[in-house]
């Protein structure tokens, strides 16, 4: 029998109950059961509390808690075999997409380090770039990313980066796996699609320098294009 579940599910909320309420119906109708839901809830003040004492999820209730901070406590408390994080007020696209993702791992060579897919902004649906584009930004959202566990090695998010610090925990995992496949479905839907803000951009260039994804000239380049943009 196993002693840890096949998927550990990330929530990070704050003050947004309706998202939450979303999420958790998402979760819900799965049709693979074989998962943990872990939600961190930055001290919420809307009857989060309330609501995640008679829920399934496990909950860390951490006041003031940035973001980041929160996705790190909810990466300790993990105890599954892959890690998705899925905001509050984001879904997984289909009842089934757990069990799909179940039969895509097993049916795999070799187990995947990080599997990454397409995603729903609405009705529209939204494919991924190859993940061999990094350099040009997140190649889908952030839920629509799947960690194994362990292959993270001690993997956390770096809290100096208050808005791309998913981006540079994607760099750093992809740097040291080998084993990365592309999950040709949605895996998750989102609210809206993420906009760029000149802060993201800038932590963005930072980071890229950082982990040597693009050269200088490469890097100052797409800093202005995508500014320009």
């Amino acid at each position: 029998m196993r002693e840890n579940p096949v998927f550990s599910i990330i929530t990070v909320t704050h003050n947004n109950l309706p998202g939450l309420q979303k999420t958790d119906r998402s979760l819900k109708l799965q049709s693979f059961r074989d998962f943990e839901w872990i939600v961190i809830d930055g001290g919420s003040a809307d009857g989060t509390g309330g609501f995640l004492t008679h829920s399934n999820a496990s909950a860390i209730n951490r006041e003031g808690c940035s973001k980041y901070d929160a996705m790190n406590l909810g990466l300790a408390r993990a105890s599954g075999d892959y890690v998705l994080f899925l905001d509050a007020g984001s879904k997984l696209a289909f009842a089934n997409t757990l069990a799909r993702l179940h039969n895509f791992i097993r049916s795999a060579r070799k187990a995947p380090d990080f599997i990454y897919g397409d995603s729903l902004e609405g009705e529209t649906y939204k494919s991924a770039r190859a993940h061999t584009q990094l350099r040009l930004g997140m190649f889908t959202p952030h839920p629509a990313m799947v960690y194994r566990r362990g292959a993270l090695n001690g993997l956390s998010f770096n809290v100096q980066y208050k808005i791309a610090a998913d981006y540079d925990f994607t760099a750093r995992m992809l740097q040291h796996v080998k084993h990365v496949d592309y999950y040709p479905l949605p895996v998750c839907t989102v609210e809206r699609s993420q906009q760029k803000s000149r802060a993201a951009r800038g932590e963005q260039f930072l980071i890229r320098g950082r982990l040597k994804i693009a050269g200088p000239l490469q890097n100052t380049a797409l800093y202005l294009l995508q500014t320009a943009a």
